[in-house]
């Protein structure tokens, strides 16, 4: 384990601190509260510690004085559950969830991709053995007390499949190349609560989105050829719209401002729409407010999920390109190459993160011009997105975690 130097960079000296507890923190969208962040870094500079981590794709989570993520081992094929110290970046425990041979996967996949999700009494998993994916859950010691399998998984793509939290449930989608399914499994025992059958038996990675809007609430996702709302509580579908294409990877977000949901994907054909909620039935005429739909991937998100910081949509397409939109409009106001990346953007005191596959991270201020506060070289390829939490960025690399901030 290796200290780095103590130069650093924060925005303002106040500070919310926030568990980063599930995929794209504590709003699943990629956004933080906190004020106190850091704006820049390298290999040496800002680094409170950097810690050795098996591989695997999976982001890093923050609960309290924990960390944690899911990881493999190539050459046993055990899928691991991995918990570090906060404090130190001291491996505390690993335990093996399943060993069983490696799926097929996408070259750009890994074999522990799935982010997990912790409700301060557990921390929930999910990895694929075989044809069946395996939701697990254990507590914050390590101890199994849970796992159940909801049903098959097929993909030449390999799994990813990431859990995410509501109420006393913690749900999983699994689409896939044939009868997909979202399930609500209840945290404390892993029983089932509601299973929804998906259409169109398409491959899609999307984490749902979960949000109050328009006195109801909704979980959104796209995937499988559609764009859906559903009822978290029952599972009941409340509205979809027809495609507008295949496959999906990037989850969706909302904006407060303009009460708009937006959904950037997808495979073999690219759309950026911007969607009314509160609909009922297939509103595909009724609630698309705009929709970016070029003869190429610019300025469409497939892999990597956008964020809504104040006024403006951002994203990075798959050739490398930033952007930003106008989230009212839907015009395009800002193009720059940062890189091809994988990564969620997250964002803090107004300013938007983009992590590339190098390992750069260009910090944005987002606004009508570009302006590109900081660009930060880390030195190792990263696939996994950033985890913010009192104060500290959380990094996870090829070969480490790193911790950025203030010790």
């Amino acid at each position: 384990m290796v200290l780095g130097a103590t130069a650093w960079a924060f925005l303002t000296s106040q500070s919310l601190a926030e568990n980063w507890s599930t995929w794209r923190g504590p709003r699943g969208d990629g956004s933080s509260a906190e004020t106190r962040v850091p704006v820049r870094w390298s290999d040496t500079e800002g680094v409170v510690w950097k810690t050795p981590c098996p591989p695997g794709h999976a982001s890093p989570i923050v609960y309290n004085d924990k960390i944690f993520t899911a990881a493999y081992d190539k050459e046993t094929g055990a899928r691991l559950l991995v918990c570090f110290e906060r404090r130190s970046g001291k491996e505390l425990w690993r335990q093996t969830v399943l060993t069983a041979s490696l799926e097929r996967i996408h070259t750009e996949n890994s074999h522990a991709s799935s982010t997990p999700a912790c409700d301060g009494r557990f921390v929930f998993c999910s990895f694929l053995d075989g044809n069946e994916p395996v939701i697990s859950a254990y507590d914050l010691d390590g101890v199994l007390a849970w796992q159940k399998r909801p049903g098959v998984f097929r993909s030449v793509h390999g799994f990813c499949s990431t859990p995410i939290l509501w109420k006393e449930k913690v749900i999983v989608n699994c689409d896939h190349d044939g009868p997909g399914y979202i399930v609500a499994l209840a945290r404390e025992d892993g029983r089932e609560l509601w299973r929804i059958e998906r259409p169109n038996n398409t491959r899609s990675y999307v984490v749902p989105l979960i949000r109050e809007v328009s006195g109801r609430v909704e979980m959104v996702l796209s995937g499988s050829k559609c764009v859906a709302g559903y009822d978290p509580d029952s599972g009941c579908e409340l509205w979809r719209i027809d495609g507008p294409t295949e496959q999906f990877v990037a989850s969706m977000v909302y904006s407060d401002r303009t009460g708009l949901f937006y959904m950037s994907g997808g495979f073999p054909k690219h759309h950026v729409q911007a969607i009314c909620p509160g609909g009922s039935g297939n509103v595909t005429a009724s609630h698309v407010v705009w929709h970016h739909n070029p003869p190429g991937p610019v300025g469409v998100s497939y892999v990597p999920s956008p964020l809504v910081e104040g006024d403006w949509l951002l994203l990075n397409d798959d050739r490398g390109f930033a952007h930003g939109f106008d989230a009212q409009t839907g015009n395009v106001v800002w193009s720059e190459r940062f890189g091809r990346q994988h990564a969620s953007l997250v964002s803090a005191a107004g300013l938007v993160y983009f992590l590339n596959d190098k390992g750069e991270c260009s910090v944005v201020n987002p606004a009508q011009k570009f302006e590109l506060v900081s660009k930060n070289v880390l030195g190792e390829s990263t696939y996994s997105s950033p985890a913010i939490s009192d104060g500290q960025i959380f990094l996870r690399s090829e070969r480490h975690l790193w911790c950025i901030g203030e010790p």
